[in-house]
């Protein structure tokens, strides 16, 4: 596996392309206490900038976490690609009517009875400050196909097609 730490324009493109094609990521709050809570979160975007936005209700346990200790990590994971990010950062909440109108997604009216006119809803803002990622050079099918040769013959990988590094944004 070789390491390519990526940086600004590079680093952006890698955070937004990773995190969108995952979608879903575990949200972790309260990362002072253990068992860290966590529980699974829609991505809404990733934007130029690197801001990873979220709806959330503002009664959640998140939201109170998040009010207590902004500090949160986001685990990515795009397993039928072997594409794997984490996101340490900040979150920030956001009530106001102009980041909700320009974050909302129709799914979302399954969470909240009144839409994006409910008083609960909340818009999270996770700026990154340490982020991570795993990936492949090729693709999965050709690491697969070399880990299945590397079995075959009885040898072992060099994992050469892995690539992993930091994304200094």
């Amino acid at each position: 596996m070789s390491t390519e730490n990526l940086n600004n324009t590079e680093a952006l493109k890698k955070l937004k392309e990773l995190s969108e094609k995952a979608r879903i990521c575990m949200f972790c709050t309260d990362l002072t206490s253990i068992p860290i809570t966590v529980r699974p979160m829609s991505l809404q975007e990733t934007d130029m900038d690197g801001n990873l936005w979220f709806i959330s209700s503002d009664a959640s346990n998140k939201n109170f976490q998040i009010a207590e200790d902004n500090r949160v990590q986001l685990l990515f994971m795009n397993n039928s690609n072997s594409e794997y990010l984490s996101v340490f950062g900040q979150a920030f909440i956001y009530k106001d009517k102009a980041t909700i109108e320009d974050k909302w997604s129709n799914l979302a009216n399954a969470w909240f009875e009144e839409g994006k006119e409910d008083p609960n809803v909340s818009i999270i803002r996770v700026a990154p400050q340490d982020t991570y990622y795993w990936d492949t050079k090729a693709g999965k099918l050709v690491s697969l196909i070399s880990f299945a040769a590397a079995a075959v013959s009885g040898t072992t990988t060099d994992n050469s097609d892995g690539v992993e590094g930091k994304l200094n944004v």
